[in-house]
């Protein structure tokens, strides 16, 4: 019998919103525009979109930009019983995220464990803030993902493990290739539903305990 392993997005998947983009709303000159449609086409990689938009905001603006998505990024509902459902039922959870440390870390604490959270990692000490990579691509993969959530899936699960992705845009289309199941929102079902992926839908953390509720791990 395999054992269940979570593998869940952060931005727009536990956040109700994608909290790069609403920094980027908030702070960014209007070229950021174009970086995103690019990364959302696949016209650029991830990594590439990611480093040059956060290359469009001055480092010193650090504890602005953090204040404001602490005080107005909201956790979706159900999540922390979702988090209370798999430590009951013994489901490990880890969330990757094509996020930023300086903002997934204090809006995810007292709910996950540090070290069960993989993100991308940060740079203020420059003109312009840096994203670091601590968690690229492993020789599977080429697509210069940033944090590449099919690497992440390859190194943390078994072969006895049945493994559920989570997640809502193009940054965990990869990693739902791999899963036995994916549990989808918005853009993600659009890729699964153009690729034949299966996919359950949800809109809550609520709707994710009903669909592990009812999976069965052969």
């Amino acid at each position: 019998m395999k054992k269940p392993i979570l593998f869940c997005d952060f931005d727009g998947t536990i956040t109700n919103t994608d909290n790069i983009i609403a920094i980027m709303k908030k702070f960014a000159p209007p070229e950021w525009v174009g970086i995103k449609d690019q990364i959302l086409s696949q016209e650029i990689p991830i990594q590439v979109g990611v480093s040059q938009l956060f290359s469009l905001l001055p480092s010193d603006w650090k504890e602005e930009i953090t204040d404001y998505i602490t005080q107005h990024a909201v956790i979706r509902e159900g999540f922390k019983e979702f988090v209370e459902f798999t430590q009951k039922q013994g489901i490990q959870l880890y969330v990757v995220s094509g996020g930023i440390d300086f903002f997934v870390e204090p809006l995810l604490e007292g709910l996950v464990p540090l070290e069960n959270i993989y993100c991308n990692k940060s740079d203020f000490s420059g003109e312009r803030i840096r994203i670091l990579w601590p968690y690229t691509c492993d020789t599977e993969c080429s697509n210069q993902c940033g944090c590449c959530k099919p690497t992440l899936i390859r190194s943390l699960a078994g072969s006895d493990d049945y493994k559920i992705v989570i997640g809502d845009s193009i940054t965990d289309l990869q990693a739902a290739k791999l899963a036995d199941k994916v549990i989808a929102r918005d853009f993600l079902v659009e890729k699964c539903t153009e690729l034949g992926l299966k996919y359950a839908p949800f809109e809550t953390f609520f709707d994710v305990i009903n669909v592990l509720e009812k999976v069965e791990v052969r």
